[in-house]
């Protein structure tokens, strides 16, 4: 019997056990023997590989975080980190494997396939930063946290008349930035594709307290620059003339956990579905994504060379709607 196996690589994502759920089950009704490798390619390395089955994925789709864990290791990348997870994949007779993750998890896969090992990628990163993919898993349910959030921080802005910036994560994308600055209709958006200054924020904030703008909410990517921290410190110095009072709220990790949403679960089930049988078809080295409506499949190969770019047309839309001739 043929054998395949699945691990979770990086930062964790919403959907990933929905994902988890779909390959295995999938894996199991084309005669596929499953084995499950717990904390990504560190776990492989060591040889932590046990047999999954049916019943052991059965009530985890609804849940955040991966039910093999996760882990980062710079020691995958090395020769020899490499080698002992070729050793351990060898040993275990695994014939066919998944890897869910980001764009690091993404080039392991690609080196293991390089390699001669059968896989199959599925990316899973709220930075949405994988190319060939309109959306990655946990997007949309990181994106719906972060705007509960600032919806709640939004009424207490209100309440106070304060300024509050709001950090989202997504290291150098600002995607997550742009979508949730968009839909909570938050004066300023920061992100690092588009270059700005304290001195356009403040600006920007003064108008507003002019126009007797009852809260101003600036949305900042983690690797926006200037930093949350830097525009912080900035405006702080500058209360009495800006009028608000400056607030800072980071949303940090509440963003990477939680129920996934209904999307991420479909979005994780229809990929890890796709991902098994593209491997029983013989198709190797593949990465599967979402565009459009439609699953596709894109060489590793293309998919590591890049990163997924912001759409910049959509952050000229939010700075239109941030124009208000008052409050």
């Amino acid at each position: 019997m043929r054998r395949l196996a699945v691990l979770t690589s990086g930062g964790d994502a919403p959907g990933t056990n929905a994902c988890i759920r779909a390959v295995v089950r999938t894996a199991l009704a084309h005669d596929l023997e499953v084995m499950g490798i717990r904390r990504g390619y560190a776990g492989l390395m060591e040889g932590e590989v046990e047999q999954l089955h049916g019943r052991f994925i059965g009530g985890i789709a609804h849940k955040g975080g991966t039910f093999l864990k996760t882990a980062r290791t710079d020691e995958f990348k090395t020769a020899e980190g490499q080698q002992q997870a070729l050793d351990n994949l060898k040993k275990h007779h695994v014939d066919l494997l998944v890897v869910i993750g980001g764009d690091g998890s993404l080039k392991g896969a690609l080196r293991l396939h390089q390699e001669g090992v059968t896989v199959a990628g599925v990316p899973a990163t709220i930075d949405n930063d994988v190319p060939f993919t309109d959306m990655a898993l946990g997007v949309d349910t990181a994106m719906n946290t972060a705007l509960t959030a600032i919806d709640k921080i939004t009424d207490t802005a209100t309440s106070h008349r304060r300024a509050f910036l709001v950090e989202t994560m997504g290291r150098n994308s600002g995607y997550l930035a742009l979508m949730v600055g968009m839909a909570s209709a938050a004066e300023a958006i920061v992100i690092p594709e588009v270059p700005t200054s304290c001195e356009e924020i403040l600006e920007l904030m003064k108008e507003a307290y002019g126009k007797g703008k009852a809260h101003f909410i600036i949305v900042i990517a983690e690797g926006a620059d200037p930093d949350c921290h830097t525009i912080d410190r900035y405006l702080k110095e500058r209360e009495k003339e800006l009028g608000f009072a400056v607030r800072v709220s980071i949303l940090g990790y509440i963003q990477r956990g939680g129920a996934p949403t209904a999307f991420d679960r479909l979005l994780g089930t229809r990929l890890g579905a796709a991902a098994v049988e593209e491997l029983v078809q013989g198709n190797y080295g593949k990465m599967l994504g979402l565009i459009g409506s439609d699953v596709v499949a894109t060489d590793l190969e293309k998919v590591v060379r890049g990163t997924r770019e912001v759409d910049l047309a959509l952050y000229k839309l939010a700075e239109m709607l941030e124009i208000y001739p008052a409050a």
